[in-house]
């Protein structure tokens, strides 16, 4: 989901306190993720009812937004601090303001895809910085904070759509709203991010790798997450509202998403800290593959707001784990390897939405697609406790 770097800037407020560091990576993570990358997720019901969306449009659209994510986060080395930040941000408020005025389907992909760009560029220098920063006042604890802006802004991102269908806004209305907040996010974080220095780190790693068999186990291991996750991701909202229309009941699928995300990678770094890296993986991928199958063997409410928990609290578990573990098993070629494990991660959450479209319109498609993630959570989760013992 992105790729920590260490990067040669100095903001402002540099020397500020942990908290305010932390405060300003977790605002601008909720806005880039919760907004930029998410947002669509919890409004795709409400566009559905009232613009006409179909799932497979709807899978265009989510599809478009992870390979700008993939795009973006291929140059984002190339970009300075304020450039990727400043510039990503406020390009996601214009682009997501600019989906409630656009009703035209290409350029709503264009939209999705620029928001994809922007909050990958976001993510990378936010965690580049946010990182550096903390370790050089030995904050590291306080990443975990950090972090938690991913699932603080799904969850804000849901109740802001709860409420809107509670007043009877429509799509347009709303997602000019999310365009409004993520504007006024971004004056407030201006003056965090001031520094104009470029990072030195690049995605076309310098380092070349030298692979072995164990690389190849992290790397595709990592890239099932993508694959994984994303469908139950961009779904769950769409799939609870399959069984109820009271916005107060279906809506509550993506604000769990977010809380259960929130509150893992801070209870993983609390209480779970002792446990090995490749065992706890390998645990949270088979609670992963319980709430993505769930749903599919037990087509109810109830089984989809079990697997808002089981997915939502696992999926930002298993990219800090990924990271950490491609750190230990690459070395001096860190960088490098951290790169091809984004690749294919992002590879894996663009070809979730195209499967569903392939099979949406077939008897029961829909649950074959959560069925085939689950088992490709499964494999990945026996490969990685093999691993244990043969690495």
């Amino acid at each position: 989901m992105h790729a920590p770097l260490k990067a040669n800037v100095e903001p402002a407020n540099a020397h500020g306190s942990p908290a305010a560091i932390a405060s300003a990576g977790l605002i601008a993570l909720a806005v880039a993720m919760g907004i930029g990358r998410f947002a669509f997720t919890p409004v795709m019901p409400m566009m559905e009812t009232d613009a006409g969306l179909t799932l497979r449009a709807a899978g265009w659209l989510a599809a478009a937004n992870y390979l700008g994510y993939f795009l973006g986060a291929s140059c984002a080395a190339r970009l300075s601090l304020v450039q990727a930040v400043r510039g990503g941000l406020l390009l996601i408020a214009v682009v997501t303001f600019a989906m409630g005025l656009a009703h035209v389907f290409a350029l709503q992909l264009c939209l999705r895809l620029l928001a994809g760009v922007a909050s990958a560029w976001v993510l990378v220098h936010v965690s580049a910085w946010t990182l550096g920063r903390l370790l050089d006042l030995r904050r590291a604890d306080a990443n975990g904070i950090v972090y938690a802006g991913v699932g603080v802004g799904v969850a804000a991102a849901g109740l802001v759509c709860m409420a809107a269908m509670q007043v009877q806004w429509n799509s347009d209305r709303t997602w000019q709203v999310f365009g409004v907040l993520t504007l006024l996010a971004t004056l407030a974080l201006w003056r965090s991010f001031r520094s104009g220095a470029a990072m030195q780190a690049s995605f076309g790693a310098s380092t070349r790798i030298h692979w072995n068999a164990d690389k190849r186990r992290l790397m595709w291991c990592y890239g099932a997450l993508g694959f994984g996750y994303i469908i139950p991701a961009t779904y769950l909202p769409d799939m609870a509202h399959r069984y109820i229309t009271d916005p107060l009941v279906f809506g509550l699928a993506w604000p769990v998403f977010g809380a259960a995300s929130a509150l893992s990678t801070w209870i993983a770094a609390r209480w779970l800290a002792h446990v090995e890296d490749r065992k706890l993986w390998s645990i949270c991928y088979l609670l992963m593959m319980a709430g993505v199958a769930l749903p599919a063997l037990w087509p109810t409410l109830t089984a989809i707001l079990i697997a808002a928990l089981l997915v939502g609290g696992t999926y930002m578990v298993v990219t800090m784990l990924g990271l950490r573990e491609a750190r230990r098993a690459a070395g001096a070629e860190a960088t490098s390897f951290i790169a091809v494990m984004t690749a294919a991660f992002a590879i894996g959450q663009i070809v979730g939405p195209l499967v569903v479209n392939a099979v949406a319109h077939r008897p029961h498609g829909f649950a074959a697609a959560l069925l085939g993630a689950a088992v490709v959570l499964l494999l990945a989760a026996v490969s990685l406790w093999r691993s244990l013992r043969n690495p």
